[in-house]
């Protein structure tokens, strides 16, 4: 069994990337002679005919991965290539490519995959509106008209292919692990299956998983959206405010558009207005016990704008915000939804020269409009798990098969003809085990077949499927960071700064436990934590603007305080995801909330955010502010260049005692030659 899977591995591989040549190759031929037509599903088709479930659902995600790398949209249509390829081997199977009429059904499955799923992904993907003037109705019939077009032709193609092969090519090329059972095993077996209960349970813990990170990706992309816009609507408010006189507001509430200068004031607010796509409504009020007077307010295609002068009364979601509107001070962004519908309001004060509000420069953005992004994020994420979920469930599945069940039930066939003494003992005892007859209707009637005679073999066999089962855990653990590095991605600086902190972090521990610092603290699972969280601890900064995470210059006081905030940003997202997975006693995420929450924090207590000091300070934090520190100094940024070596390990020096804790400086300098090593490596790939 093992062997044959072993000499059709090169037959496999060379199926998989024939078929995504075949993908690539049709997509482009098709591209160039009639672009309405795909034909990037063909491979798929044939890959999963001859192999298979798994090889198909390859050959379908690695050809939209690599049309990605020119066509990012090509990502979120992996889950329609991995279900084409899931429909190709069941059709394959029940032997629907050689038979008329039913090679009908693959075409309208397939068409119905591509054309009406993958209209649907595509109106979503657009947010949900109508592009140049085209309905749902009218794209979903030119996607389903060109998608019969395309599955026809490949759907033929392979009718005519796939019967053509040679026997012998169908028995190498099956690599499908879900479809090779004997009849023998399944009667054992029974409807319990083992393989049944590790789908459920590998579904379970992805799905989970997955709804957690989207949740919480979900949750800070809408707070970060928020923001941006509010900053961006702050800036063009406090714009738009420097065209306004402060001293000709009452003429311009007296006179209207007879008053000097009121109508270039209003055409260069309604220049800002047509230039600024996501606002909503641009408008300078007056702020009086009576309500709001009109002094500008930009006509828009639905709304026409009030006269100046005109009295509009306060709209209930402002009444909190009232009293400090009259005394002119300075309000938070506001959320509404009255009169003019759902908003998301800027008001910017006017002052004069002696301090008095004169009036307040109000800028309003579409919710809506900013819901129509947020439907485009949840769509590209679901549409990227479905694509991701099926090639993870069938990988680990085919794992499954292979290293778990299939060797339990061989074990149980070699323990029912074993015995110690002489083959009329190993008879006898292979009589005995069979007159119990046990019935539990799943392969632990197989492991117990095998126990009760070879105890040890069983034993043997059982740490190895403990050594995939990590593997398989190990294989989760690297996608959750993955995705994490993804996240992250929006800092340009992040990726190269996770690995080289994460270096050295694993240096400094390393040479701590050589010297006995803090022996009793470090431990073999303190230093698998902490190495394995290094790179989480800038993940608050997802929460940070990308204006101020990658701006190319210093940043203001106002910025920089903003900044700052990434530090309790982190450490509430890992505390969510410690509640959320019920993770409480994970050491791994309890020292990645240190890390994330407290690596800021200073020996002497002038860090932040709390003001920690000593080892008040988790030893963690204390270990990569030392890391992070030095990768900042000696990194090249988009302001500033990187810091020489010797340079950076005088500062490390001199923050001893102040900055950082002197025991883990000495270790950091005593281990300088490794630390010189990874920083001359880091500067080699980065030129």
């Amino acid at each position: 069994m093992m062997n044959k899977k072993a000499r059709n591995a090169p037959v496999l591989l060379a199926v998989i990337a024939a078929g995504t040549a075949l993908n690539l190759a049709g997509s482009t031929l098709a591209t160039a002679v009639w672009p309405q037509l795909y034909f990037d599903s063909l491979g798929t088709v044939l890959a999963a005919a001859l192999c298979g479930y798994i090889p198909g659902i390859l050959v379908g995600f690695i050809t939209n991965m690599l049309k990605g790398i020119t066509d990012h949209v090509s990502f979120y249509y992996s889950s329609l290539n991995v279900l084409i390829a899931i429909a190709a081997a069941y059709f394959s199977r029940k032997k629907m490519f050689r038979r008329f009429p039913q090679i009908l059904l693959p075409v309208v499955v397939f068409t119905s995959i591509g054309g009406v799923l993958g209209s649907v992904l595509t109106w979503f993907l657009g947010g949900g509106v109508a592009v140049n003037g085209v309905t749902f109705a009218e794209q979903l019939q030119s996607d389903c008209l060109a998608d019969l077009i395309d599955k026809i032709a490949v759907v033929g193609v392979a009718a005519i292919v796939l019967p053509l092969l040679p026997q012998s090519v169908h028995d190498r090329c099956n690599f499908d692990g879900w479809r090779d059972e004997s009849a023998t095993e399944r009667a054992r077996i029974g409807i319990h299956s083992l393989n049944t209960r590790i789908i459920v349970m590998i579904s379970a813990a992805t799905v989970l998983v997955a709804v957690v990170v989207a949740w919480i990706s979900i949750r800070y992309y809408d707070r970060a959206m928020v923001n941006d816009q509010s900053a961006f609507a702050t800036e063009i408010a406090e714009y738009a405010a420097s065209f306004i006189d402060p001293r000709r507001v009452d003429d311009y509430l007296t006179d209207g558009e007879t008053a000097e200068g009121y109508l270039e004031v209003k055409e260069s607010l309604r220049r800002i207005w047509e230039v600024s796509a996501s606002i909503e409504y641009l408008y300078a009020y007056r702020i009086a016990e009576d309500g709001c007077h009109v002094v500008f307010d930009i006509d828009t295609p639905d709304t026409p704008g009030g006269e100046p002068g005109e009295l509009v009364p306060f709209d209930e979601s402002f009444a909190e915000y009232i009293p400090a509107l009259l005394a002119g001070e300075r309000i938070e962004p506001l959320i509404s939804d009255d009169t003019f519908g759902w908003l998301l309001t800027v008001y910017t004060p006017i002052y004069d020269a002696e301090g008095a509000c004169q009036c307040y420069m109000a800028v309003d953005v579409s919710m809506p409009k900013l819901m129509v992004n947020e439907v485009v994020f949840i769509t590209q994420l679901l549409s990227l798990f479905l694509g991701f979920y099926a090639l993870i469930l069938s990988v680990s599945i085919a794992m499954a098969k292979e290293y778990l069940i299939k060797p339990i039930n061989a074990m149980a066939s070699a323990a029912g003809e074993f015995a110690y003494n002489s083959e009329a003992a190993r008879g006898d005892s292979v009589e005995r085990i069979r007159s119990m007859d046990i019935h539990t209707g799943d392969e632990i009637e197989n492991l117990y077949r095998a126990l009760t005679k070879t105890v040890e073999d069983t034993a043997a066999y059982i740490s190895e499927v403990s050594e995939k089962n990590r593997a398989i855990n190990h294989l989760q653990n690297g996608l959750i960071l993955v995705m994490a590095d993804l996240v992250e991605s929006r800092d340009k600086c992040t990726g190269d700064h996770i690995k080289n902190t994460a270096a050295y972090v694993q240096i400094i521990i390393d040479q701590m436990r050589r010297e006995g610092i803090y022996s009793e603290a470090i431990t073999d699972q303190f230093a698998e934590d902490v190495v394995n969280s290094a790179p989480l601890h800038d993940i608050g900064k997802i929460q940070v603007p990308d204006a101020i995470l990658n701006k190319p210059g210093k940043l203001t006081a106002e910025e920089f305080a903003d900044m700052k905030e990434h530090t309790t940003h982190g450490g509430s997202i890992i505390a969510d995801a410690i509640e959320q997975l019920g993770a409480g006693d994970s050491g791994y995420l309890r020292e990645a909330k240190n890390l994330a929450l407290c690596h800021h924090e200073k020996w002497d207590g002038s860090g932040y955010p709390n003001g920690l000091k000593g080892e008040e300070i988790p030893l963690s934090a204390r270990i990569m502010a030392v890391a992070d520190v030095f990768d900042a100094l000696v990194s090249k940024r988009s302001y500033k260049e990187g810091m020489p070596f010797e340079k950076a390990m005088s500062i490390i020096r001199e923050g001893s005692g102040s900055h950082f804790d002197p025991l883990v400086v000495q270790a950091f300098v005593d281990a300088e030659d490794q630390v010189r090593k990874v920083s001359a490596e880091k500067k080699a790939h980065t030129h």
